[in-house]
């Protein structure tokens, strides 16, 4: 390109060298082409101020005019005669064409130079690479570029947004100093003049051309204040000194018009970037492409944090990780300012009360939809329909009042929140709970001291972000948050300051100094990496993102406060600050995020080596592997029930039925039988009693027998221990199981209907088939009657006190109630040895006798006493006399088959046990049917239920599996997950690259 102007000009120079020839006047030199004056006219004063440019050491200006080298330094002589004019013209025209080639020449080497030299001083760009995304380079397959250059504006429209070259040429050599190697300038986050060295980094990119840009007008401004100065104060000084003010204000007014179109420019075509990436990725969404998509990398990074956010550090791993901390005021728009950001209005907003309640983590990528999803939750929240956003902002709401213990106002546990759309701003930003100055009525006492615990808890974590919010349209003493982000931040090496509401501050603030001063960070104490100014609305909470950005912009064009200087363009605009706050967030990821991988290295090294030393048999099992594990073992030992033969169910069942029952039987119906003069008054006594026993409580007694063994036979299989094989560390979780299936499992209704009809026809059947029956039957009365004797015994034994062997051997003595009960004892055995058919009850005249001869012997007795003490002594005369009688009838099973005709000796209480004996094993059978048909299945799907129930639920895991086995296990499977994770995330961060 140098090479073809240089030669364009070079003859147009001929032409005008040609055509002048023979002519006696010289062609002015300001008809010559600017460019053609620079390089063959270098004595000519182009301008006003001499041109000192950073380019003219690199171009021909610098080169001297080609007739004063060597190679051109050859004098030609007149003739002495004036007849030879042809000689001296042909000498003329080959000076004129040897002139002619060695500037064409010299031109191209110095062009082709030029170029090389300004090619090497570009700036390094591939750090930028992951900007643009790998499908971008394929779209020219499938868009039609052709058609898109048509729709550009054509190379007239782009010269009008060009400033004039001959004005801004006037400026060049004032703002040399900003194009030389060895230049001072500002970064995009500097605002003052306190840089850092590590802000040069941010030079790069459009957003540094204009900073650049604005640096440039600034400069130029100073030095033409300067040049003003040393004029005199004559009249022609003075128009002088104006003119120049004017060409300055002109040249700023022309610059600050071509940026705003600049600007204008840049977002519609990053507005139509955006729909091209929105459509290819739609395109991938839908597998056209036949591709499988991979997590993008600030998915990945989300993960690692939330993973971090659920591991309880016990070995002081603490969490550095970068993320960016929304810090301000409350009300001073920190939630605005999110949402613009995030391009949604996805918090619940309020009228001067506290609307975050906790820490909102919210992970923003780049995506085909504009969606939000919650990290523990499958629904997706189409944010650009507004009745998923109300019902977005409803859940959050719902959440953090969840979160907030009773007795509390706010919480210190995260909400975390994924929201992805085209064209927004990869990075993960945390929304902490407004930071108060006075706890109000409602609040809880500590809530101000809670606030600002969770605010330094993220803030002093060294890699996180600080994004500073502070509202403009209030005094700046009124401030809390700058003096807390000072102390935390001290140095500003990674606090980026935001002031919002700057419409409301522009129009309230008497002196708008002020806002410059609060942007150059010389108002607060505290310093910042960057100061950015934006306007997040009207206040209306209605108002939608793209209508608050047409209000920012509009605003920012026409405010007086970008106008005269005192806010530079790159320091406006929330689109500006979310590409900074990227920008930044992804530098600290780059600088901390291996360090922290070789802290959880460590950490993992730690970890294992306490296992092998204490758990060196065992597998690393963590508490969701343990409950997998015990699942089993409760799965195989509810299976066990099943394998339990019927002759052991049936056992079970009749000896425990028969304890609950045997105490009625002999009280309720023997006893009160056997008092009877005749064989049929006994049967018809025990008939109505036996049939009133089976309606009212026999089956629902014999069901609750059922029920019991099943538990008792469940529970023995669940707390039996298997030898060396047995682990505690699951005996909380199994007894839980057990209760809480127990708890839940309901015995069949109809199974009494059933049972009940079974028990009364079994008892009906008086007939005795065979001897082996009969023997049976008697074996069972007499342990019946032995086991009730034995009970009597023992409680006359209590009433009565030790007999004279056990007060002579082991030296114990009676007390006085004793000693009247066994005297009471030994008159009423007197009186049933005189009457051994006594009745079971005494008459009130035996009671007056009774009572009287021990009066006689000088004791005092009541006459309750004797009663009661009659019942335990008839009891065990009768328990004896029974006893007797049973033994009597091992030979009558032959006149039972006569029916005892022609026979002085009846059984029928032989015929009574042998029927309860029947109805008891009957009964047996069947509740063993039912239990191994219906009630084992029933209770192994409810323990399957229980333990799905339990493994949903992550706080009874913890509850139930304790330990510190169990806990080294948990932190040594997290610190391996964060640590593979940011192995992975490194890997895709290093090939991003």
């Amino acid at each position: 390109m140098w090479r073809a102007r240089a030669a364009a000009v070079c003859v147009v120079c001929q032409s005008l060298a040609n055509s002048s020839y023979g002519v006696k006047r010289k062609l002015p030199l300001q008809k010559v082409h600017l460019v053609s004056r620079s390089i063959h006219h270098p004595h000519y004063p182009s301008s006003k101020f001499p041109l000192r440019i950073s380019v003219h050491r690199f171009s021909s200006l610098n080169h001297p005019p080609f007739w004063k080298t060597k190679l051109l330094s050859v004098k030609y002589g007149y003739p002495p005669h004036r007849n030879f004019w042809l000689a001296r013209l042909a000498s003329r025209l080959l000076k004129l064409r040897y002139l002619v080639l060695g500037s064409a020449v010299g031109g191209g080497y110095t062009a082709k130079k030029t170029y090389d030299q300004w090619k090497e001083m570009l700036p390094d760009l591939s750090d930028y690479k992951w900007i643009v995304p790998d499908f971008i380079w394929e779209l020219d397959e499938h868009i039609d570029f052709e058609k898109l250059s048509k729709a550009l504006p054509d190379a007239e429209d782009l010269a009008k947004l060009l400033p004039d070259f001959d004005k801004i040429g006037e400026s060049f050599s004032s703002l040399k100093g900003f194009f030389s190697p060895g230049s001072q300038g500002e970064t995009a986050f500097r605002a003052t003049d306190q840089g850092y060295e590590n802000d040069k980094q941010y030079k790069k990119g459009l957003l540094g051309e204009l900073i650049l840009l604005q640096q440039q007008v600034q400069q130029h401004e100073e030095e033409a204040r300067r040049a003003a100065g040393q004029y005199s104060t004559g009249s022609s000084q003075q128009k002088r000194k104006v003119s120049d003010k004017e060409k300055i204000d002109q040249l700023q007014e022309e610059l600050l018009h071509t940026q705003l179109k600049y600007q204008r420019i840049l977002e519609r075509l990053e507005k139509e970037n955006k729909e091209l990436r929105k459509l290819v990725l739609q395109k991938d969404d839908k597998g056209i492409h036949q591709r499988k998509l991979k997590k993008s990398l600030i998915d990945m990074y989300s993960e690692v944090l939330d993973t971090l956010s659920d591991y309880d550090a016990s070995y002081n791993t603490q969490d550095h990780l970068p993320r960016v901390v929304v810090v301000g005021d409350q009300s001073a728009g920190k939630t605005s300012v999110l949402e613009m950001i995030a391009q949604a209005r996805i918090f619940p907003r309020g009228s001067g009360e506290m609307m975050t309640r906790s820490p909102v983590k919210v992970t923003l990528s780049e995506g085909p939809h504009h969606v939000a999803v919650f990290k523990d939750s499958s629904r997706e929240f189409d944010l650009s329909k507004e009745e998923d956003l109300a019902a977005l902002r409803h859940e959050i709401e719902i959440r953090m009042r969840k979160s907030v213990k009773e007795g509390c106002t706010v919480s210190a546990e995260t909400i975390s929140l994924n929201v992805k759309g085209p064209g927004l701003q990869r990075m993960v930003l945390v929304d902490l709970p407004g930071v108060i100055s006075t706890v109000t009525s409602g609040m809880a006492p500590d809530t101000k001291d809670t606030i600002f615990s969770i605010s330094k808890a993220y803030m002093q974590n060294p890699n996180a972000i600080i994004l500073c919010i502070q509202d403009g349209s209030v005094d700046a003493e009124r401030s809390i948050v700058t003096d807390l982000v000072s102390q935390m931040d001290p140095h500003g090496k990674r606090t980026i300051f935001v002031l919002t509401k700057v419409d409301l501050a522009e129009k309230n603030v008497a002196s708008p100094n002020r806002i410059q001063q609060i942007i150059e960070g010389k108002l607060f104490p505290m310093k910042a990496l960057g100061y950015f100014a934006v306007v997040t609305g009207k206040g209306n909470s209605s108002e939608s993102i793209e209508s608050i950005k047409d209000y920012e912009e509009e605003f920012f064009q026409n405010s007086k406060l970008l106008k005269t200087c005192m806010l530079k363009a790159h320091q406006v605009t929330t689109r500006n600050l979310s590409l900074a706050v990227s920008d930044c967030f992804w530098n600290m990821v780059r600088e901390s995020v291996e360090q922290q991988a070789d802290a959880f290295k460590a950490t993992r090294f730690n970890l294992e080596t306490e296992w092998k030393n204490n758990y060196p048999r065992l597998r690393e099992l963590d508490r969701n592997e343990l409950f997998e594990k015990a699942k089993n073992e409760i799965l195989d030992e509810v299976i066990s029930l099943s394998q339990v033969t019927p002759k052991h169910w049936e056992e079970i069942l009749q000896k425990t039925l028969w304890e609950r029952v045997s105490t009625h039987v002999i009280e309720n119906i023997y006893l009160p039988a056997a008092q009877t003069t005749n064989s049929g008054t006994f049967n018809t006594t025990v008939d109505i009693k036996l049939k009133q026993w089976t309606d009212k409580q026999l089956p629902n007694k014999a069901v609750e027998v059922a029920w019991e063994t099943l538990q008792e036979e469940f529970s023995l299989f669940m707390t039996e221990r298997k030898g060396k094989e047995h682990d505690d560390i699951f005996d909380k979780l199994k007894q839980a199981v057990k209760e809480e299936s127990i708890k839940r499992h309901k015995w069949n209704e109809r199974a009494e209907d059933s049972l009940r009809v079974i028990q009364h026809n079994a008892l009906e059947d008086r007939s005795i088939s065979d001897k082996q029956q009969w023997d049976a039957a008697i074996h069972f009365m007499e342990e019946t009657l032995q086991s009730r004797l034995k009970d009597t015994e023992s409680v006359i034994e209590d009433m009565v006190g030790p007999d004279w062997k056990k007060r002579w051997f082991y030296w114990v003595g009676r007390t006085k109630e004793q000693n009247i009960r066994s005297e009471t004892k030994n008159e009423l055995e007197k009186m049933i040895k005189c009457n051994e058919d006594h009745a079971a009850y005494l008459a009130n005249d035996e009671v007056t006798t009774v009572r009287k001869n021990l009066e006689a012997k000088g004791v005092t007795v009541d006459p309750c006493l004797i009663k009661d003490t009659w019942h335990q002594v008839y009891r065990r005369h009768f328990l004896k006399t029974a006893l007797s009688h049973c033994n009597l009838c091992r030979r009558g099973f032959y006149y039972y088959q006569r029916h005892f005709v022609d026979s002085e000796l009846e059984c029928n209480d032989v015929v009574l046990f042998w029927r309860i004996q029947r109805m008891l094993a009957i009964t047996a059978n069947t509740l063993r049917q039912q239990l191994t048909n219906t009630e084992v299945r029933r209770l192994e799907k409810n323990v399957k239920e229980v333990l799905e129930d339990f493994a949903e639920d992550s706080d009874k895991k913890v509850k139930l599996l304790t330990g510190k086995r169990v806990q080294l296990a948990e932190d040594l499977k997290k610190v391996r997950e964060i640590q593979e994770k940011l192995e992975v995330f490194i890997e895709a961060l290093h090939q991003e690259k």
